[in-house]
């Protein structure tokens, strides 16, 4: 196990372009679990090349265990990386697959069986051994890269994406199975996706990337209820947050005609106009009498089974109306409330979880 740290850390494609990873600094405590999340294009599998030796740093460094990386051949790092390809040797087994590196590495016979015997167990590979490749499922090829990793006994995992290729099904069985595995082994993990689900349940903190800039790192929870920025809340969250741009008077924001308090150590800190954030889950259906309700029409309602997602809109529906619009709303909804699409329903938020961020800069307004 070890200690991670990105200091500063900057890679350059171009020396005119822009980087694809610019002065991240990200510290990741030994035993952690972490995962960097962002859309495609924003650094996050460069950052993870980098950290295992397959890319080089153009400015500032990389430490484990306070050691600086530079100079240090992938090979000699003690770094196991988990492709998103599984990158398996279709001609050899399950059980050479896994014990490649170190036959490589010339450890001995007996304990190459030992580790790769204890490996196909935690993964529960044991029938499957002297399968090829081409003979096994996805989520098995992609348990066998998984051991591949294991029996190295690295201080370090690196994983890039390695579920993107599974179905919807077998990624959340297989993602279990790597919080599991992870909490077992103790080994210092870093996880790139680009599904924020997969980062939320798994990470213990999530580093979220845009445009190879650091936005936020915080815990799941943490990310969701305090994002620092308009960024950060519409990434994470499915179905997306609502934002609306809103004008302030009188330390009050009009959302869509309803006005928002602000809290008073904000109404200082914003000017004439803020970015107001509400969640679906932080929206309440309410009587048609309510004052402080604004109406929308329903547009489509996707049913869940045990809840809702209710996408409305102000003002009557169009369907030759399919640019974006800036005043839709999405709520959830319990299964047992009746919603059609078509029909008016009266909502307000809860003023206790609104989120509001500059007007101009799109930061979190903290007071």
């Amino acid at each position: 196990m070890a200690t991670v740290y990105f200091d500063e850390a900057t890679r350059r494609y171009s020396k005119d372009g822009a980087p694809a990873v610019d002065h991240v600094t990200l510290d990741i405590a030994d035993g952690e679990f972490l995962v960097l999340v962002g859309p495609s294009g924003c650094g996050k599998s460069t950052s993870l090349r980098m950290l295992a030796g397959l890319e080089p740093v153009d400015g500032g460094r990389i430490l484990v265990d306070g050691h600086d990386q530079k100079g240090v051949r992938p090979r000699d790092r003690d770094i196991a990386m988990v492709f998103q390809s599984y990158a398996l040797y279709p001609n050899m087994s399950a059980a050479q697959n896994m014990a490649f590196a170190l036959d490589n590495s010339k450890v001995a016979k007996a304990e190459i069986r030992s580790r790769v015997a204890e490996a196909a167990r935690i993964l529960e590979l044991e029938d499957l051994l002297d399968r090829k490749p081409g003979q096994m499922s996805g989520g098995q090829r992609q348990r066998v890269a998984m051991g591949r990793a294991i029996v190295r006994q690295p201080k370090v995992f690196c994983m890039d994406e390695p579920l993107s290729n599974l179905d919807a099904k077998l990624r959340v069985s297989t993602r279990s199975q790597i919080a599991g595995l992870q909490r077992r082994l103790g080994i210092t993990t870093v996880y790139v996706t680009h599904d924020q689900v997969e980062a939320m349940t798994m990470g213990h903190r999530v580093a979220v990337l845009r445009d190879g800039r650091l936005q936020q790192v915080a815990p799941p929870d943490e990310l969701y209820d305090r994002p620092v920025n308009t960024f950060v809340a519409a990434f994470i969250g499915s179905p997306a947050i609502t934002l609306v741009d809103a004008p302030v008077r009188d330390g009050r924001a009009d959302v869509h005609g309803l006005e928002v308090p602000i809290d008073r150590s904000l109404a200082g800190a914003a000017g004439e106009r803020v970015t107001v954030g509400v969640r679906p889950e932080s929206w309440r259906i309410v009587p048609e009498s309510d004052p402080e309700g604004i109406d929308l029409t329903v547009e489509l309602v996707e049913s869940l089974g045990s809840e809702s997602f209710v996408y409305g809109r102000r003002g009557p529906l169009d369907p030759a109306d399919d640019a974006p619009d800036t005043e839709r709303v999405t709520i959830k909804t319990e299964k047992r409330v009746p919603v059609a699409v078509g029909e008016t329903v009266r909502v307000r938020p809860v003023e206790s979880e609104v989120h509001v961020f500059d007007g101009s800069s799109g930061e979190r307004l903290v007071g």
